[in-house]
């Protein structure tokens, strides 16, 4: 190929690069560089000639060029010539220096290409540069920024320069007017000293090692005379930062004593450009560069401008850090910089200016200041080492500042001061302070205001937090500070925050000592710091612990801590707790903060604390320990959960003393000190009493008894009695105390010792705190925390009681007193609402007491009942969305009442006694409130269950009340609260149960009647009354098997007078059961069935009552058993469409097999004799005919639609089933798209808007309804199941989608319901010869349905089946053609084992429908194709080989179709083609037509359709194996198979080299076939079609080269560079850059 054809594509290419799209310019920027990969020199050239020979090129435009020069140079350097250098060289100078404005990326471009050349031919380009940087004139800007770039890009090339450079530059400066020339000379002096400093940096390295500093000081000290003096006073900002950014690095080169000299100028002038500057980072850096170059050279005068850089640096630092800006965080760098090079060169003169600063308030002054501190701490260690104390005793003020944002900068500087051994001196104490108080911070006091930071993730808490176990764990040299100088903090109540931090650092400090000694790890008792007790440290660990999910865990940590500890609290613990601390330590692991039981983890708490003190067994120790524990009671003022544990600690250690005085003493002081305004402290106090009471009963109630008897009950007698109301309130917390405690003294105490107390002293002290006397009168309390307290310690007392093992013989004589005591208490609470637990708790109390001898009396239990009733069962329930405490304390008073109820009962285990529990409640269940008969309803039903569960009968015995009881509850099985019906069903049952164990079965026997309540229960919940009353009507049949005769009266006068329960639902309810009881009597016929049937119809809308529509029903059954044809005729009559009350007397029709038969066989007479539509003009304007449906056949339908949906009729449905189903299937499909009569359609809206029809009166919809009815009927329910889960039955109802419910309808039929096949197939055969077309695809369409099933196999229809739809092949309907052809493909999925011995009949019908020519739309061809593909795997080679070419010719034009239906079925057809051909000796003569179709597979995989995009994986993995490359198909496999996401491109490549590799003589044939597509109207196929030329372009050998025709595929690649497609013209570009290969 000649050089010209290079040049034509690149010439081609750059024509292309005025595309509008950039993503096209970017393309052919990169085509241009490819092409310059084969021919470098060539795409240059054409380049360079293409922008000489276009001079008005727009700009843009050359620098997507100049872009692609420079792309070229850069990867080819090394092959150009010198010529070809300066050919670019030249021809990028002009480009650069053609316009004299700024024109900033065209410039640019072209400087880049000079920098690109320069990397090599440095001299070329700077002969080039030179000739434009002349003395005495002024350059073109980009001429010295190139220069500058040069520098940059080849320091041991242009450093040589640089002097002649420098020496023409300075001269120059002075004549720069412009700011941005002298932007350029600044960039310029910058790159060069920037440059020359490196290049003395690797002076070994560099070509002329003798350069030296000096050579250029006189230059660099003129430049920065003209820099400083002139151009720094510039107005204009871009050169004065553009200044600043040279005098950095050229402060090094100027000469020592010359840079001492300007120093005094030098920095005021830079600091003075902060002022000047919002962005100050290259001040800063330039600043921190000449402070390094002033340092180097020993500078004297730097010592003056100390104090003003100093005060510079800091307002700097001060600036407030933005995370968006990262000019400011840089610029922060290099001020630190900037201290960093001060500290090391005035560490005194820093400090002394930095300290200071810390006592100021200013936010913003103390955070720099301390940013500062931390950083020369970090940076300049060895000289802040003698400074240590003064930094440390600045930090007084900063930590007492509250600021967030202060504190973490505080304690940043304490983790450096840490870990530079600060923390070592005096004064170190009070930084580890401060790092635990902002550990015990709250979370809620750190949130910010709305304008500050966020400091979540980094929060003062969570830093201190982070530093402190870094230190406690990192810094070994700390180790010594923090232990144990950290104990101190863990009693302190205001550290209580910061305890799980301080307890891990403690573990770990704990363990490190550990690890090196005994001795060493004990807590010294020397120590100058005031550390805690081993008693004060056991205490509040324990404490803590109570809570352990609090504050991060702390439960688990200050556990690991008190393990840890053992050696100093007890010497005799540590085995023990090696063995019962991790027990409690997994428990925590086990649960969380939701999860786990409070009560459950204080007990183990107390079980630990027992086992320690048995361990222990040290009385003074145990002393001493409850002393401390009661010392740090009032810690805990403000935590009452905690305090209330403490006090069961107190409890649990005086348990185990064995001193009494001091068990004595200490409670005493309990009882005074106490808080007893408190309710959690009272609760506290008294489990403390009552847990030491297991041990010490005798001296607790001595000191309750002392308690009561000293002055604290003696209330205030101050001056006019002043103080009176206080001291009573007082007064009456002090007896609330007192009262808890003698309750909790009885929870806890012994059982043997506490009954003889009971009546003789705990309960009199309780009384005596309670009630007072005035006057002589008893005076009760109206204080309801005292009711609480009282009424609480009654119930623990009583439950003592029950629990003894001596309560059966106790006879508690003060028990009626108790009992009208808690009835009081139950009668003053508020009947409506539940304000507090009182009442539950006195119904626990009378709970435990009613078991209690001696028995109460029947008035006193009846009033008991009566008043604990009407006090929970009134209660107003609970708003929606009130709170969960009102819920919870409601259900436990619902709990208490049934226990209450359940304890009296237990009494009175008789039927009479169970009748008067009911009776009391028989108010409440007909109460017209709902909630009051929900409630009622379930203490019923517990009643019941525990008179169930505890029932012992003797001997047989009548249940003589189960009538009454069972007439009382069932009814209420249809309630309108469904909780209730649900209850009455569990009383129903629970009564059955109760007579049979009253007729002698065991208690555990199971009826299997009388458990089908239970699936009954669903039934009552659903919102449908019919549904609802049936169940009740089942409920009534189960009622009727098992109730005794002689119940039967009383059951039913208890039921009639429930027929006027003012529950409409109960009563109806009532009605069915009574119906279902009894059985009614037939009576006479009536002469007129006509005029009977019409007043029947015209009085039914006036009944209201169920009983009477019953018998109506029943009455048209009688006369329709006789006179069948006249009351169908009658009631065809009926006006359309059927109201309910016809709808009614149709199924009532239903309800014996006989009769339903014939009225079955009438109804399908009437509607199959006329016809079933006719030929309208709908609106005279309408083009179409329309179809309204006829009266007769319609109203049959829906006849059979009500006759057969009612269960009854499935006997004559089973009778009558192919019939009716090919009927109704044919009825179905004729009444597609019919509309009903005018009359009735505007009648039907009339009836919609007034009341809805039940069922819609449409033609199909009534007519699927039907088919649903008796499918069902006919037992074949799974059939209309898969129907409607699949979306059957809406498919038949609609034109488009009836073939496609029919098969589903069919596949149903096969798949549920094969035995009926036989019939119903023939009864559809028969309706082939139909003259209505719909009917003939209908039954076609089922038939070959059946075929996909191998139940027509099995039951041998094959083969009739196959003449029947063979017989159909020539029908004048495109549709049963098409039909036909899949059925006969439908034998490969039905009967597969039967294809090949039909293969020769299938395979000429399947032929015969890919060259049928009578449809236009080539369905019957797609149909022909599908069935092949199916088809084909199964037949015998030698009858497929001899077609195979004939079919793949047949459909390669259906590849490209417009349809993506033909397309994906041929491309997939073709795949099963290849297929077939496998292994069978015919591959060399289909290898034609797999080369034929490989460009389309390939190219369609692009295809916008996702079918046809799999159908070519499958046909390209098919064809594979025939291609005869293992290579290559083992690549199609692994590429394109299914579920594998697919790279388009690198499957492309892949592909083509393997192709070019194996197959190159297909070159040109390919490459040819590709051109075809380049016209195709899918985008992304025009898009595929030249890449994949070009990947086979690029993988072809230069042998094959000649196959390609090159001059039409570059015009039809130049063609495509126009296509309004952007991604199209991306791929053209791209390929032309590929053919460069053929240069």
């Amino acid at each position: 190929m000649t050089e010209s054809y290079v040049k034509k594509l690149a010439a081609i290419l750059l024509d292309a690069i005025t595309d509008k799209d950039p993503l096209v310019q970017e393309q052919v920027c990169g085509a241009l560089c490819a092409l310059g990969e084969a021919a470098p020199e060539e795409a240059l050239g054409a380049c360079e000639e293409y922008l000489r020979q276009h001079e008005k090129l727009a700009h843009p435009y050359r620098t997507m060029i100049l872009r692609a020069v420079e792309v070229l140079v850069s990867s080819h350097i090394g092959e150009l010539d010198k010529a070809e250098a300066r050919a670019v060289t030249l021809l990028a100078s002009s480009e650069m220096t053609r316009a004299k404005e700024l024109v900033c990326d065209w410039q640019r471009a072209a400087s880049d290409v000079l920098v690109a050349v320069g990397k090599r031919f440095v001299s070329t380009v700077m002969e080039e540069l030179l000739s434009k940087f002349q003395p005495g004139a002024l350059p073109h800007c980009s001429v010295v920024q190139t220069l500058a770039n040069l520098a940059a890009s080849n320091v041991f090339g242009m450093v040589p320069f640089l002097t002649s450079i420098l020496s023409t530059m300075l001269p120059m400066l002075g004549m720069a007017k412009h700011d941005a020339m002298r932007v350029a000379f600044c960039c310029a002096l910058q790159h060069f000293s920037e440059s020359i400093l490196e290049y003395l940096a690797d002076l070994d390295q560099a070509p002329d090692p003798t350069v030296r500093k000096d050579t250029f000081a006189a230059d660099m000290l003129s430049a920065y005379d003209i820099l400083f003096n002139h151009w720094l006073q510039s107005r204009e900002a871009k050169l004065r930062l553009a200044v600043v950014e040279a005098l950095g690095p050229m402060s090094h080169l100027l000469p020592g004593e010359k840079l001492e000299e300007q120093l005094p100028k030098l920095l005021p002038g830079v600091l003075a450009l902060y002022k000047k500057h919002a962005e100050t980072f290259h001040v800063s850096k330039s600043l921190g560069q000449i402070l390094e170059a002033a340092v180097s050279v020993g500078s004297r005068t730097l010592e003056p401008q100390l104090d003003s850089l100093l005060a510079a640096l800091h307002a700097q630092i001060c600036v407030p850090v933005e995370s968006s800006s990262p000019l400011v965080v840089s610029n922060q760098k290099e001020v630190l910089r900037c201290f960093t090079v001060l500290a090391r060169c005035a560490p005194d003169r820093l400090l002394a200016f930095l300290l200071p600063k810390l006592d100021t308030s200013g936010e913003r002054t103390r955070l720099g200041t301390l940013q500062v501190v931390r950083h020369v701490i970090n940076s300049a260690a060895s000289q802040m080492e003698v400074k240590k104390p003064f930094i440390l005793s600045s930090m007084r003020l900063p930590l007492l500042d509250t600021n967030p944002k202060v504190k973490r900068a505080v304690v940043q500087v304490i983790s450096a001061m840490a870990h530079h051994g600060y923390l070592e001196q005096p004064g170190g104490e009070a930084m580890v302070e401060y790092i635990v108080q902002q550990c015990a911070l709250p979370p809620e006091t750190e949130k910010l205001g709305p304008d500050s930071e966020d400091l979540t993730a980094d929060s003062v808490r969570a830093i201190s937090i982070s530093t402190l176990y870094l230190v406690s764990t990192t810094v070994d040299r700390m180790s010594d500070v923090l232990w144990p100088y950290l104990l101190a903090f863990l009693t302190p109540v205001r550290f209580t925050g910061a305890l799980t931090p301080l307890c891990r650092s403690l573990v770990h400090l704990a363990q490190k000592r550990q690890e090196v000694g005994a001795e060493a790890f004990l807590v010294p008792s020397n120590s100058n710091v005031a550390l805690p007790s081993p008693y004060a440290v056991t205490t509040r660990l324990l404490t803590v612990a109570s809570q352990p999910y609090v504050g991060d865990g702390r439960g688990a940590a200050s556990l690991r801590l008190l393990n840890a500890l053992h050696r100093s609290i007890h010497p005799l613990l540590g085995q023990r707790w090696a063995t019962t601390v991790p027990p409690l330590l997994e428990h925590l692991d086990e649960f969380t903060e939701e999860t786990l039981s409070q009560k459950e983890w204080e007990e183990r708490l107390l079980a630990f604390l027992r086992d320690t003190l048995a361990v222990v067994s040290d009385n003074t120790w145990i002393c001493q320990l409850s002393l401390e524990m009661c010392k740090q009671l009032p810690c805990y003022s403000g935590l009452p959960q905690e305090k209330n544990f403490l006090y069961k600690c107190v409890g649990t250690a005086l348990g185990a003393a064995s001193s009494k005085d001091v068990v004595r003493k200490q409670l005493r002081e309990l009882l005074e000190a106490a808080g007893h305004q408190e309710e959690a402290e009272r609760e506290g106090l008294a489990c403390c009493f009552g847990i030491c009471a297991i041990s010490h009963l005798d001296d607790v109630l001595a000191q309750l008894g002392d308690f009561m008897k000293s002055d604290v009950f003696r209330k205030s007698t101050g001056i006019f009695n002043i103080f009176k109301e206080r001291s009573e309130n007082e007064l009456e917390k002090l007896k609330g105390t007192a009262i808890l405690c003698y309750g909790h003294v009885a929870a806890r105490a012994p059982r043997e010792l506490v009954l003889p107390k009971v009546e003789s002293d705990l309960l009199p002290n309780m009384f005596r705190y309670f009630s007072t006397k005035v006057l002589g009168i008893k005076v009760e309390t109206k204080d309801p925390a005292l009711k609480l307290c009282l009424v609480q310690s009654v119930c623990m007392a009583s439950q003592a009681i029950c629990s003894s093992a001596q309560a059966g013989s106790f006879h508690f004589s003060r028990k009626p007193e108790l009992v009208a005591q808690m009835m009081e208490f139950i009668k003053a609470e508020p009947q409506d609402s539940l304000r507090s637990p009182i009442r539950k708790k006195a119904m626990l109390a009378c709970t435990y007491l009613v078991s209690l001898e001696p028995a109460l009396e029947e008035q006193m239990r009846a009033d008991l009942t009566r008043r604990c009733l009407h006090s929970v069962l009134s209660v107003l329930p609970n708003p929606e969305g009130e709170c969960d405490h009102q819920e919870s304390l409601y259900l436990d008073t619902m709990r208490a009442l049934e226990d209450l109820l359940t304890s009296l009962l237990q009494r009175d285990m008789t039927p009479q006694g169970l009748q008067i529990m009911v009776e009391h409640l028989s108010p409440w269940i007909k109460s017209p409130r709902g909630h009051e008969r929900a409630r009622a309803l379930g203490l019923s039903a517990c009643l019941l269950r525990y008179f169930l569960d505890h029932l012992r009968v003797g001997a047989l015995v009548p249940f003589h009340n189960l009538g009454l009881l069972i007439g009382l509850f069932s009814p209420r099985c249809a309630d309108l609260w469904p909780a209730t019906r649900r209850e009455a069903v569990s009383c129903v049952r629970t009564l059955l149960y109760l007579q049979l164990s009253y007729d002698g079965f065991a208690r555990d026997y199971r009826d299997d009647v009388v458990e089908r309540l239970l699936t009954l229960k669903d039934g009552l919940v659903h919102p449908d009354p019919d549904v609802l009353f049936h169940t009740c009507y089942s409920i009534g049949q189960i009622i009727a098997k098992r109730l005794p005769p002689e119940q039967l009266i009383s059951l039913l006068l208890t039921m009639f007078e429930g027929l006027g329960d003012p529950d409409k639902n109960c009563s109806r309810a009532a009605t069915v059961m009574i119906n279902c009881l009894l059985k009614e009597r037939g009576n006479g016929l009536l002469e007129k069935v006509p005029e009977l049937v019409t007043v029947l119809r015209s009085k039914l809308p006036d009944t209201r009552e169920e009983a009477i529509l019953q018998a109506a029903q029943h009455s048209v059954y009688l006369l329709a058993s006789q006179h069948c044809a006249a009351v169908v005729a009658s009631l065809l009559g009926s006006p359309l469409p059927f109201d309910s009350h016809t709808c009614t007397l149709w199924r009532a029709l239903a309800v014996e097999p006989g009769l339903t038969t014939q009225v079955l066989g009438l109804l399908l007479d009437k509607m199959s004799k006329d016809v079933p539509f006719k030929e309208t003009r709908t609106f005279l304007l309408s083009s179409s005919p329309g179809r309204e449906a006829t009266l007769l056949p319609l109203a049959a339908t829906c006849a059979l639609y009500e006759v057969m949906s009612t269960p009854a009729s499935g006997p004559a449905v089973l009778g009558l089933y192919p019939q009716l189903f090919a009927a109704l299937l044919q009825r179905v499909s004729c009444t597609v798209g019919v509309t009903l009569p005018r009359t009735l359609q505007a009648k039907e809206r009339r009836s919609t808007a007034s009341a809805p029809a039940p069922r819609t009166l449409e033609p199909c919809s009534s007519a699927v309804e039907a088919l649903q009815a008796m499918l069902l009927r006919g037992g074949s329910q799974d059939v209309v199941q898969c129907m409607e889960l699949e979306g059957g039955w809406q498919l038949l109802r609609t034109s488009a989608g009836h073939e496609e419910g029919v098969a589903r309808l069919a596949s149903a039929m096969a798949k549920f319901a094969g035995p009926r096949l036989p019939l119903v197939m023939a009864a559809l055969v028969g309706t082939q010869g139909s003259t209505y077309e719909i009917q003939r695809v209908t039954s076609t369409g089922f038939l070959a349905e059946l075929l996909n099933s191998n139940v027509v196999n099995d039951l041998m229809l094959l083969e009739s089946l196959l003449d029947n739809l063979a017989a159909r092949q020539k029908d004048p309907c495109a549709s049963v053609r098409r039909l036909v052809l899949r059925g006969l493909a439908n034998i490969a999925s039905g009967s597969p084992d039967k294809v090949q011995a039909h293969g020769p009949q299938l395979l000429t019908a399947v032929l015969g429908g890919l060259d049928d020519r009578d449809d236009p739309h080539n369905l019957v061809a797609l149909e022909a194709m599908v069935g092949l593909a199916r088809l084909l795997d199964l037949m015998e080679p030698q009858d497929l080989h001899p077609v195979l070419p004939h079919v793949a010719i047949r459909i390669r034009p259906f590849f490209d179709s417009e349809k993506m239906e033909l397309r994906s079925a041929s491309i997939r057809l073709f795949g099963h083609l290849n297929k077939a051909c496998h292994g069978g000796g015919c591959e060399d003569v289909f290898l034609e037509q797999v080369v034929g179709g490989l460009v389309p597979l390939l190219l369609h995989l692009q295809d916008p359709q996702a079918a046809v995009s799999s159908a070519c994986r499958f046909a390209l993995c098919m064809s594979g194996p025939n291609l005869k490359c293992e290579e290559l198909a083992a690549a199609l496999q692994k590429h394109l198979r299914e579920g594998r996401g697919l790279h388009f491109g690198e499957f492309l490549n892949c592909a083509c080299k393997l192709l070019m590799h194996h197959l190159p003589d297909l070159l040109g044939r390919l490459v040819s076939t590709s051109l075809f597509y380049f016209k195709s109207s899918w985008e992304d196929i025009r898009a595929a079609a030249p890449m994949l030329t070009g990947f086979l372009v690029l993988h072809a050998e230069a042998e094959h080269w000649p196959q390609v025709d090159l001059e039409p595929l570059t015009a039809a690649l130049q063609l495509l560079l126009k296509d309004p497609a952007p991604l199209v013209r991306v791929k053209a570009a791209e390929t032309l850059g590929r053919l460069g290969k053929f240069a």
